[in-house]
């Protein structure tokens, strides 16, 4: 049943038509590799093993009937931000104790209309507070990478094989791996690790200021982050308001253009929803990007930038020279204020969303002597380290005397920012390449990062400016460094152009091959 593990969305999505395998022998495959692999990756926070089965049955029963939709049978993965009807709905905290919600999300209810399949809830850091899914009150997640201690050079893949790399005309690379854990990113780390690891299909994920982004090039993943009011917010457990937006997590770039089509739409529930036509993604594939314009904006090439990283942006933009795109040197200039302004916004609208909980209608409840003292003891015991250190940032810059001096100025800012993108669109640039983040994954319960929270920080530096101004944003595998582990490139698009970003994606891939882990868990 391994093999059935193994294949992309695309894939299967043909195969069951056919009538080659089940949807419940497909499904049964993805639980029997969750339930040997997550006890080391810790990537699944609840797996709905009889629900799952249900739902495949369903599935063969329409597709027997010819009535399959455009995921049936598929299964997904869930993350814990997505309220799923009557199954733990947490965002991985304390403080939502045994909640499982009476309703579902407007982003999972489109994928259960198209077919898919539930298999659990991910993994995340706690309420999507996080760059390396260390926050989450169940644990950290694993990286299914490994650091090699070898250095090994893949080249672009014809296909992917059992046990390891395979190169182009059908060599496996051996390496020998370092048993150090490394960090999947977050905070969608556990939807990146299940999708990287073939504990899923493909994965629901969020992205406040990079958490599909940064994790998906941790891990060797594809992952979308669309534009500000493409996918509902409804229904998803709120951390900053007008920067949250859902998006998927696949192997591939046809299997997100196929995940992002099912999971777009209108919704009246959310007011900021934009009311457009999603486009079919996975017909942007393949198409020419002779005569497109790529920006390759210098304030991107931060001090302290690695080698490798440079090296990987240089080639990623020889890719596209070489497949006739033409290459234009732009300028951001507000760039270098993206992310003091961001840590300022985002905590203030979290320090507001997350009021709600206070131990009086649902979650954790800790007794105190008074309704005060229940408050403080609930919320003490409830939130983390992280998520009260944003909460106590976000009531500082919102309260009276310090309004105006942080959070009006991180908005003014804000609207800089995206004015700057604006104006690189207006001169007719197309797309716009950059590093997807500063370094490959770094260790678990790194003392460096710990000690210092502005150093996690800063895995967010090239991609808050996306959030900012509500960009779409997508992350491909690009390539290795010199340890082995993935690291990748990140393109930006026009407001509800994600067709552009697949279309020019799917070039990138094509250049540098498909990677996985070495199967060790």
């Amino acid at each position: 049943m391994t093999e059935l593990i193994r294949l992309t969305i695309a894939e299967a999505r043909e195969k069951l038509r056919a009538g080659e395998f089940t949807a419940v022998e497909l499904t049964n495959a993805y639980l029997a590799a969750i339930d040997r692999a997550n006890p080391a990756l810790n990537a699944y926070v609840a797996v709905t093993h009889d629900k799952a089965r249900a739902m495949a049955s369903a599935s063969d029963e329409r597709i027997a009937a010819g009535n399959g939709g455009a995921l049936e049978g598929i299964p997904l993965g869930i993350k814990d931000l997505f309220a799923t009807e009557g199954v733990h709905t947490q965002a991985c905290s304390h403080v939502l104790d045994g909640f499982k919600p009476r309703y579902e999300s407007t982003v999972s209810a489109n994928l259960w209309a198209d077919g898919a399949v539930m298999l659990g809830k991910l993994n995340m850091d706690e309420f999507a507070m996080g760059s390396s899914n260390e926050t989450s009150y169940y644990g950290p997640v694993v990286n299914p990478w490994r650091r090699s201690r070898q250095t090994v050079s893949v080249m672009p893949a014809t296909h992917m094989g059992d046990g390891g790399f395979v190169q182009a005309g059908g060599a496996t690379a051996s390496r020998t791996l370092d048993n150090a854990q490394l960090v999947p990113g977050g905070s969608s780390g556990g939807s990146a690790a299940a999708v990287s690891a073939f504990l899923c299909a493909g994965a629901t994920a969020t992205d406040t200021g990079g958490s599909i982004r940064q994790p998906a090039a941790f891990t060797g993943t594809v992952g979308i982050k669309p534009t500000y009011g493409r996918c509902s917010r409804w229904g998803i457990v709120a951390f900053a308001s007008s920067l949250d937006q859902a998006g998927p997590i696949a192997r591939d770039v046809r299997d997100a253009a196929i995940l992002l089509k099912s999971m777009a739409s209108v919704d009246a529930k959310d007011t900021t929803s934009v009311d457009r036509p999603v486009p079919d993604y996975e017909a942007a594939l393949g198409r020419s990007v002779k005569g497109m314009k790529v920006g390759i904006p210098k304030e991107y090439r931060v001090d302290g930038m690695p080698a490798e990283i440079e090296a990987l942006w240089q080639k990623g933009i020889a890719w596209l020279k070489d497949a006739g795109a033409e290459i234009v040197d732009i300028s951001l200039p507000h760039t270098k204020y993206a992310l003091p302004a961001y840590y300022i916004v985002a905590p203030a609208e979290a320090s507001s969303n997350l009021a709600r909980y206070d131990g009086v209608r649902y979650g954790l409840r800790v007794p105190g002597k008074d309704i005060v003292e229940m408050y403080e003891n609930t919320r003490a015991a409830g939130f983390g380290r992280e998520v009260k250190r944003r909460i106590m940032i976000g009531t500082y810059v919102l309260s009276a005397g310090y309004y105006d001096a942080y959070y009006l100025r991180a908005q003014k800012v804000r609207t800089l920012i995206k004015r700057d993108f604006e104006i690189a669109f207006e001169a007719g640039i197309d797309v716009i390449l950059t590093p997807a983040t500063p370094s490959a994954a770094f260790g678990l319960a790194d003392e460096d990062m710990k000690a210092d929270p502005v150093k996690m920080y800063l895995n967010d530096v090239f991609t808050v400016t996306v959030n900012m101004a509500g960009l779409p944003g997508i992350a491909v595998p690009a390539g290795l460094d010199s340890s082995g582990l993935p690291l990748g490139l990140q393109l930006i698009g026009r407001p509800f152009d994600e067709e552009t970003l697949f279309q020019t994606a799917h070039v990138i891939e094509q250049a540098a091959g498909r990677f996985q882990p070495e199967p060790w868990w």
